[in-house]
């Protein structure tokens, strides 16, 4: 589980949905389908039209991973904060009543607004 004391995911960058489903398909419901897919350096975080997925990938080969799921139905606050001119990364912050804070850093390409947007979405039904 996703350490919310310390729970920062770093460069994450777009990859493809199919690369997010390789990942999680075994922990997606019938109805749930992937929205869009992020890498950082080994882990990966899934946005899904239920919640957020997060792949915390173990281990020195990386067989071992931890799934993490964090429905935007237990989202309290979030926060979207774009890029500017001398940083370059943009930041998603979930903060989950009785669990605390997650923040997921996006590269400069990313669309963060559009993810914002996604959340927005799902959490605010």
């Amino acid at each position: 589980m996703i350490d919310f004391q310390n729970g920062t995911f770093v460069k994450l960058k777009q990859v493809s949905n199919e690369d997010g489903y390789k990942m999680v398909q075994g922990l997606l419901i019938s109805d749930e389908g992937i929205l869009s897919a992020y890498r950082g350096i080994r882990d990966y975080v899934i946005f899904t039209n239920k919640r957020v997925i997060s792949v915390n990938v173990q281990g020195v080969t990386g067989k071992k991973r931890d799934f993490t799921s964090m429905p935007y139905s237990k989202i309290s606050v979030y926060s979207v904060e774009t890029s500017g001119v001398g940083d370059l990364d943009s930041e998603l912050d979930f903060w989950y009543s009785g669990l605390g804070h997650i923040r997921f850093e996006f590269t400069g390409r990313s669309n963060i607004l559009e993810i914002g947007r996604l959340v927005a979405s799902y959490a605010l039904r």
